[in-house]
């Protein structure tokens, strides 16, 4: 017999049918035990007479054991759903351990603490929410996918394991590599700029990227899923947010078409679509409203954590706008790989998102003239033998170009409201974590 997933249930009303899940819950009434049934789709009641000889078997069954229903589905409008089913055979697939070291079903909505959720986040991610949560990663990422190669944009698999730092030393994890060293990728961005370089004009990549930041922050972690593209023949990088907001809302509204409903029955929220344009900032611009704020910091040429949650307030507030393009950032603090305004500007071409007051998106036209590349990687003291190869890409004809690179965790993360990315990673990996 075919198995039925739950949620197709309700098109088999008065038909014997076949489940398979998890027993989410059980309840012993004395003659009669009710047990929920979860699969990924959903969950159904199926009654069990205890005196019976398929009683006799789950007698001693246990929460989140694995088991197999077969049997007759009743329109009840007392049950959960409206509908039952009757057991007429029940099949013990896996038989799980008591107690649990953590519930899946919590009595009075109370949750251990994060760290030891993270501990068995396997039966963490069995909860309806968090099964919610990856489906909607996955329709997130295809919408990327389908948009880019919609508009031709050819997709690479570049190597994350590197001979030598990409742009400096720090942020990269060292690993032995036979004979010598070797270092892990934390960006795409010098193999982007190698297949403009070759010629494919639109480039994208889905991959990890590993960053050694001892950082222990709500959006930080040391791997985690890169979103990058490139594009060939652009003029201004005004191009890329037009481009970008095209692309977030495709993205947000295929996610709100498929799950729309879920989202608000789970997480109480609407999902807002992004609203064009997005609010456009130069940087000395929002560093003078932040000044009028009174929000200061350290750092004169990038925008520090209370900076960005200060300007998305600003923003959404004036513009009602969940979304703020901070653009022209002085060349201090961006990559020497940034095109300036003019020959001896001080400011890039460049521009980072901010989505609810954090950065998900940071993005420049490049520069593609060999000469002035080395010029501008001398004045940041770079080592020259280090990026031969890199360099390399532009000596022999390079077109005009321009990309950027989204962290989708942290999008996830404000979409649904959630207090750090860790709960939308299916297993975060920090500095002090890399179990399981």
């Amino acid at each position: 017999m075919k198995r039925t997933r739950i949620q197709q249930l309700p098109h088999h009303i008065g038909e014997r049918v076949k489940i398979s899940g998890w027993a989410n819950t059980i309840r012993d009434q004395g003659a009669i035990k009710f047990i929920i049934v979860r699969d990924n789709s959903g969950t159904v009641q199926v009654v069990v007479e205890n005196n019976t000889s398929v009683g006799k078997i789950i007698k001693d069954l246990t929460v989140e054991s694995v088991i197999e229903v077969y049997g007759e589905l009743k329109s009840v409008s007392q049950a959960p759903n409206g509908y039952e089913i009757v057991a007429e055979q029940i099949d013990i697939l896996s038989k799980a351990y008591s107690p649990l070291p953590i519930a899946v079903v919590e009595k009075g909505g109370s949750e251990p603490d994060q760290p030891i959720r993270l501990d068995w986040r396997f039966i963490d991610l069995r909860k309806p929410k968090n099964q919610l949560i990856m489906q909607i990663w996955t329709t997130f990422e295809k919408a990327f996918f389908d948009f880019l190669v919609e508009r031709e944009f050819t997709e690479i698999h570049s190597p994350k394991l590197m001979s030598s730092p990409s742009e400096s030393g720090a942020e990269l994890f060292e690993i032995k590599y036979f004979d010598r060293k070797a270092y892990l990728s934390q960006s795409p961005q010098f193999y982007k700029q190698m297949g403009i370089a070759s010629g494919f004009e639109k480039i994208f990549e889905i991959g990890p990227v590993f960053r050694a930041e001892p950082s222990f922050t709500t959006r930080h972690a040391t791997e985690f899923t890169g979103y990058d593209l490139e594009m060939a023949y652009i003029n201004s990088y005004e191009e890329l947010i037009d481009f970008e907001e095209d692309l977030l809302v495709y993205m947000f509204s295929k996610v709100k078409e498929k799950y729309g409903q879920e989202i608000k029955d789970l997480f109480e929220i609407n999902v807002r679509i992004p609203n064009k344009p997005f609010t456009r900032i130069k940087f000395e611009k929002a560093k003078a409203i932040l000044n009028e704020l009174g929000v200061e910091s350290k750092d004169k040429y990038d925008m520090s954590p209370e900076k960005e949650r200060a300007i998305g307030a600003y923003v959404k507030e004036k513009y009602d706008c969940d979304f703020v393009a901070i653009t022209e950032y002085p060349i201090e603090g961006r990559p020497f790989y940034h095109m300036r305004l003019e020959d001896g500007s001080k400011f890039t071409r460049s521009y980072d998102l901010f989505y609810k007051g954090i950065e998900i998106t940071t993005s420049a036209q490049r520069e593609h003239r060999y000469d002035v590349l080395v010029k501008q990687a001398k004045e940041k003291g770079m080592n020259l033998d280090s990026l031969e190869y890199y360099l390399n890409f532009f000596k022999y004809g390079c077109p005009p170009h321009g990309g950027m690179g989204l962290g989708p965790a942290r999008i996830v993360m404000k979409m649904l409201n959630q207090p750090n990315i860790r709960e939308v990673t299916f297993l975060h990996r920090g500095v002090n974590r890399l179990k399981p």
